[in-house]
C-alpha cells in the first residue's frame, strides 16, 4: 500500500494531468471489470446464522447513522461533491483488503469466516446501495435533475445487479478454482487502487508538501469512520448480542479504496476521498503497530 501510494505520487509529479487521467481510467477498469468478478464469485457461497444476522442488522444501523451524521455535519458548509465524499468515506470501510489480514494477525486465522460474513453482508452491500446512491445524489457528474441522477445510479453501478444475481445463484456456478482466481484480482486491485490514491494526493497539495493537508471535512470523515461508526456499533450490540470480534474490527477499518471508485464514477471530490483514505489507513496501521509492540 505504501509503495503503490508513493509510486502514484512520483508518477504524478513527473507527468502531471496525464497521470490523473490514467488514474481515472484505472478506477473505471476496477469498477466495471475487476470488481463484478470479485463480488459474484465470493457472494455465491455466502452462508450465515441467526446470531450473525443480528450483528449484521446492527452493523447496518450503525453505518446508516454514520452517513446521516456526516450529511448533517457538511450539508450547509461545503459543496455537494465534497459533502458526498465525506459521507462515502465515513460509510465505506476497507473491510476486505485490510480487514482480512488484520483479522488473521490480531484475532487469529480461525476468525476469518466471521470477517468474511461481515464484509459480504454489511461492507459490500452498503457500498453497492448507500455508497453508490450518495455518489449519484451528490456527484457533479451524475446529472442535473432527479431522473438523471437515478439513471446514473443504475448505469454506473454494475455491482448491485451482480450482487443480487450471486445471492440467487447456485454454488455450482462458482467452482473453487474460479473463486481462487477472483481473489487474485483482489490483490491486483490493492496496488492499483493505492496508486490512484497517490496520484490524487499529489495533485491535491503543493510540490513541497509531503503529507495530505488536514481540513475540517477530512477530520469529520476520518473521525466518523474510525471512532463514531465502531463505537456506535459496539454500544448498539452490548445489550443485544455478544458481538463477534471480527465484526467490530472490520467496523473500525479505515476509509476504503472503493470510496474512490464511487468518487471517480459520479464526480465527488476525488482529492478529499484520497486524503481520507491515506490519513485513516496511516492511523489504523500505526495503531496496530503500537498494539503489537505493546503486546511484545
Amino acid at each position: 500500500m505504501v509503495a503503490s501510494t508513493l509510486a502514484g505520487v512520483r508518477v504524478e509529479r513527473r507527468l502531471g494531468p496525464t497521470t490523473q487521467e490514467l488514474a481515472r481510467r484505472l478506477l473505471s477498469v476496477m469498477l466495471f471489470g475487476f470488481a463484478p468478478i470479485v463480488v459474484f464469485f465470493n457472494v455465491v457461497h455466502l452462508e450465515f446464522d441467526a446470531n450473525a444476522g443480528a450483528g449484521v442488522l446492527l452493523g447496518w444501523i450503525a453505518l446508516i447513522a454514520t452517513a446521516v451524521v456526516a450529511w448533517l455535519a457538511t450539508r450547509t458548509r461545503t459543496t455537494r461533491p465534497v459533502g458526498g465524499a465525506v459521507m462515502v468515506g465515513a460509510l465505506q470501510a476497507n473491510t476486505g483488503y485490510l480487514g482480512y489480514p488484520l483479522t488473521a494477525l490480531l484475532l487469529g486465522a480461525d476468525r476469518l469466516p466471521q470477517a468474511v460474513a461481515y464484509d459480504l453482508l454489511v461492507g459490500t452491500p452498503a457500498l453497492l446501495t448507500l455508497g453508490f446512491a450518495i455518489g449519484a445524489a451528490f456527484g457533479d457528474r451524475a446529472g442535473p435533475d432527479a431522473f438523471s441522477r437515478m439513471r446514473s445510479y443504475v448505469v454506473r453501478n454494475p455491482l448491485l445487479p451482480v450482487f443480487l444475481i450471486a445471492l440467487a445463484a447456485p454454488s455450482s456456478w462458482a467452482p473453487d478454482s474460479l473463486v481462487t482466481a477472483s481473489r487474485v484480482l483482489v490483490f491486483a486491485m490493492l496496488p492499483l487502487g493505492f496508486f490512484a490514491v497517490g496520484v490524487f494526493l499529489a495533485a491535491s497539495f503543493p510540490a513541497g508538501v509531503r503529507i495530505p493537508p488536514v481540513s475540517r471535512e477530512l477530520v469529520i470523515g476520518v473521525g466518523l469512520r474510525l471512532v463514531f461508526a465502531p463505537l456506535l456499533f459496539l454500544l448498539l450490540a452490548l445489550p443485544v448480542i455478544d458481538l463477534p470480534g471480527p465484526y467490530l474490527l472490520l467496523a473500525a477499518m479505515p476509509c476504503g479504496i472503493n470510496g474512490l471508485l464511487v468518487a471517480n464514477a459520479f464526480g465527488l471530490d476525488r482529492r478529499l476521498a484520497a486524503a481520507m483514505i491515506a490519513w485513516s489507513t496511516a492511523l489504523v496501521l500505526a495503531g496496530v503497530l503500537a498494539v503489537k509492540l505493546a503486546a511484545g
